[in-house]
């Protein structure tokens, strides 16, 4: 009785040994929303996007790799 429970204990880790490990490697997508009261086409409003996109590159932080980033303009045309 003990071989029997020990086979399929094995066989039940080697089954699941490849969703373990598949799994470990998928990286956790994390989100980021910014809400700026400026138009979409003014040039500091771009400047600023662009700085703290750089800022997060160089902390680690990719914007469709590892991070989402949502921008939303506050102020609009008209």
């Amino acid at each position: 009785m003990q071989r029997r429970e020990f086979i399929l204990a094995l066989g039940g880790a080697a089954a699941a040994w490849p969703l373990a490990a598949r799994a470990q490697q998928l990286e956790r997508m994390r989100h980021i929303g910014v809400l700026m009261a400026s138009v979409a086409d003014d040039p500091d409003y771009q400047a600023r996007i662009a700085a703290f996109q750089q800022g997060l590159l160089q902390l680690g932080w990719s914007d469709g790799r590892n991070v989402h980033i949502d921008t939303r303009c506050g102020v609009r045309h008209g």
